[in-house]
């Protein structure tokens, strides 16, 4: 037997000794192992790119703790126990959100949480003069900064609620976390009708960390940041981390430009999507898009 036909034979052989390990051993073996499955399945259109970011999304969520993605104190919106309607009503018109922690006398005194609908029966019978916050307070979730965003998760689906309080290890309130959060990890931010284009474009997600779409104009991006990327290198944001990658990078990949750290969070073959946005310690920011100077 020729070398060629040898080599072809063992080859062969090779690749069936590969299957019959397979079968018996299981892959992947690690989450390293099923990524690499996961693109090897994109690349022969197995599965969309969007499937992919997904599934990539549900290995990214079962590594994280709340404290990686909750909405830090200082950006929580919350209602006084002691308020009146007329005093809290501008509050909710205002922040367009469905649920707010009810607190006494200060945020690490949570009291329970006002679902915006339960107004609603009153409102139309015309007796919220009368009303008082303690009428409508439902129980709220506490949970530790420490715990797993996968059952988490599974709490909120299994027990019907949609948002927890965050403590820390001494019972102070960090932030708070909504099921809407957790689902914007897997399958991307979720828009409504309410976002405006600030909360579109750029939103902070804890301390000096932020969510920016790779789409960003770049002048808007430089004037919320305080920073200065060369707007003539390129349109977006997006465009300068491809320019400093030099190819397309994919989920999870990261770099540095002047000093602020860039993640990409989501991401195709195509284009960037999202981006983590690490600012510098001590930078100021405007937190103004261009267009509203």
């Amino acid at each position: 037997m020729s070398d060629e036909n040898s080599q072809s034979g063992n080859g062969s052989a090779k690749t069936l000794l590969e299957k019959i390990v397979q079968v018996f051993t299981g892959e992947p073996q690690n989450k390293e192992e099923l990524v690499e499955v996961l693109n090897d399945a994109q690349d022969r259109d197995l599965i969309k790119p969007s499937t992919k970011l997904m599934l990539e999304g549900v290995l990214e969520v079962s590594d994280m703790r709340v404290r990686d993605i909750m909405i830090p104190r200082s950006h929580m919106v919350t209602i006084d126990i002691e308020q009146t309607v007329e005093e809290f009503l501008p509050i909710v018109l205002e922040s367009a959100h469905s649920r707010f922690p009810v607190v006494n006398d200060d945020i690490d005194h949570i009291e329970g949480v006002l679902l915006a609908k339960d107004l609603l029966a009153h409102a139309f019978k015309g007796d919220t003069n009368e009303l008082t916050i303690k009428e409508l307070l439902r129980p709220a979730i506490i949970i530790p900064e420490s715990k797993r965003v996968e059952p988490l998760l599974k709490e909120f689906r299994q027990e019907r609620y949609h948002m927890a309080v965050v403590v820390d290890e001494y019972g102070g309130v960090s932030g708070l976390v909504t099921i809407e959060d957790i689902l914007e990890l897997i399958v991307g931010e979720i828009e409504d009708e309410h976002d405006d284009l600030l909360e579109r474009e750029i939103r902070q997600l804890s301390g000096n960390v932020y969510q920016v779409k790779a789409l960003t104009e770049l002048d808007d991006f430089n004037e919320y940041f305080n920073s200065e990327f060369d707007e003539e290198a390129a349109d977006t944001i997006g465009g300068i981390i491809i320019h400093q990658f030099g190819h397309m990078p994919r989920r999870g990949e990261s770099t540095k430009i002047n000093d602020f750290e860039f993640k990409i969070v989501n991401a195709d073959k195509r284009r960037i999507q999202q981006l983590q946005v690490t600012v510098p310690k001590g930078h100021e920011i405007t937190g103004k898009l261009a267009d509203e100077r």
